[in-house]
């Protein structure tokens, strides 16, 4: 071999040992930690956006953002009230083991938080922006308050690097304010909270106001006019919300930051409507979940598995790359956002399981203020538990208004559906509520206490007690000893 030829196998080798060295010191590169940008609408149900099927409202936006990323059909909060379900997210547990099933408690300050554990585990700079994030008490009188101050109960200013309380209306600016904080190189977590869709709803939210007379109801909604009004402001308050996350999502690619972020959208519990928010109806419980994660989620990929609140925070640890707590009863959907058909055969959830407690600060005068419930949902089926069943319907944040005002005098003259003045007069409800949401996804005919339905109601209940007891709930079980699930009850409590 020659001098040039030796020179040239030379340079060969060295080309292909710097090649192998570079190609060893990328694997054993730890892959960029994602940032996490969560966004929560306030009282917002999964049948009002235009991608789980809506074609009367108009999101374009979060239709475009499901259409690049993944929507979750099945998606359950852990109470259809703010504080709970907020308490849920932020601690991966249910809001009966942790205490919070009371709406103006503060989570407690040796309960975790997962921003806090981005934070310490994973280098993240936190932040929370936008709509009150309900975890600091609320409402209090000034006694009250006194003790809170005096007990060091209010601990966000703790948990999070940036905090940031306000109205909707400010929450470009918080944002940009978050961003001109964020150190160089650190990952970020920023809650963004809007207050859309809560009442009180506004006239003319949006340029175009949608027309009550094309809206479709469902049918456990009267169809009058002043119905039809309510739930066209209420669909314009979507829309409003619509184009505010627009512009998140717009501040979020301005700032550079659009590529390597997961964003996660839900709402915090259901729509103030019938049958929604502080009920364990599919209106109240049942929400929208959108995420996005360029390359990592697939475009338009539809999630049918179910999730409950308590599934956001180790899902967003593990996507950090921060170790779960043990304590954490909620199960990772990483996998499904991943590409995965779901967690393992033995992770796999099969049960949700949602609870209803007080509801504000006002004294328990109805069941809107106070009601005690538990419900359990499976792949099919939903039983729930009244465990106040003697007290009628009363619904959330809208007791005294006109409309319902107007559904009563209906009711008093004779002019309400029966089916209707059944669901919302009847003296007492009954203590069980089975339903087949598969056949009957508006929860119309229940079907606990019916022989044929027998087997199912017992599996939901046996479900249902085994929960209640590892969280240790303060309810009376749901089976009683000595009696079978699903048996037939004296006296008249599983009335129709």
């Amino acid at each position: 071999m020659t001098n040039g030829h030796r020179s040239a196998a030379a340079a060969l080798l060295l080309v292909l040992t710097l090649a192998l060295l570079a190609s060893r010191g990328r694997a054993q590169t730890p892959p960029q930690r994602p940032n996490i940008l969560l966004v929560i609408s306030d009282d917002h149900s999964a049948a009002f956006v235009g991608c789980y099927g809506n074609k009367e409202i108009r999101t374009p936006n979060l239709d475009r953002f499901a259409a690049e990323g993944v929507r979750f059909d099945r998606a359950y909060v852990a109470s259809p009230q703010c504080v709970p379900s907020r308490a849920a997210f932020m601690t991966g547990r249910s809001p009966v083991a942790i205490g919070m099933t009371r709406f103006s408690a503060p989570l407690p300050r040796d309960i975790a938080a997962f921003p806090e554990l981005l934070r310490s585990g994973g280098g993240y700079f936190t932040g929370i922006c936008g709509r009150t994030y309900h975890l600091d008490g609320s409402r209090l009188p000034d006694e009250s308050k006194t003790v809170f101050d005096r007990h060091r109960l209010r601990t966000f200013a703790d948990r999070v690097d940036f905090l940031h309380a306000g109205s909707q209306a400010q929450v470009p600016a918080q944002m940009n304010a978050f961003f001109d904080r964020l150190p160089a190189g650190k990952p970020f977590f920023l809650q963004v909270g809007f207050s859309d869709p809560h009442r009180p709803l506004d006239r003319n939210a949006i340029p175009q106001p949608h027309d009550p007379a094309k809206l479709v109801l469902p049918p456990f909604m009267p169809d009058t006019p002043a119905v039809r009004d309510d739930l066209a402001r209420y669909y314009d308050e979507v829309a409003r919300l619509d184009g505010l996350f627009g512009r998140v999502l717009k501040i979020l690619e301005e700032r550079g930051q659009d590529r390597n972020t997961l964003v996660v959208f839900l709402g915090d519990n259901g729509g103030a409507l019938l049958r929604g928010k502080g009920t364990l109806n599919e209106l109240g419980i049942r929400v929208p979940l959108l995420a996005r994660w360029p390359g990592t989620i697939k475009a338009g990929l539809r999630a049918t598995e179910l999730v409950s609140g308590e599934d956001l925070a180790p899902t967003v640890l593990q996507a950090a790359g921060v170790p779960v707590p043990r304590e954490m009863t909620g199960l990772s959907f990483l996998p499904v956002l991943r590409g995965g058909s779901g967690p393992s055969p033995d992770e796999q959830r099969r049960y949700v399981f949602s609870e209803r407690g007080a509801h504000g600060s006002a004294l328990p005068t109805n069941t809107g203020n106070f009601d005690l419930g538990r419900c359990v949902v499976s792949r099919t089926h939903k039983l729930i538990y009244n465990a106040l069943w003697q007290l009628p319907y009363s619904p959330v944040d809208f007791a005294g208004h006109p409309l319902w005002r107007e559904i009563q005098a209906m009711n008093q003259d004779g002019k309400l559906a029966p089916e209707l003045a059944r669901l919302y007069f009847s003296p007492a409800r009954p203590m069980f509520e089975l339903y087949d949401l598969a056949r009957d996804p508006h929860e119309m005919t229940n079907l606990a206490g019916k022989p044929e339905h027998a087997a199912v109601e017992r599996e939901l209940k046996a479900q249902l007690q085994e929960w209640m007891i590892l969280n240790r709930d303060y309810l009376p079980l749901p089976v009683p000893p000595g009696r079978e699930a699903g048996a037939p009850r004296a006296g008249g409590e599983d009335a129709q």
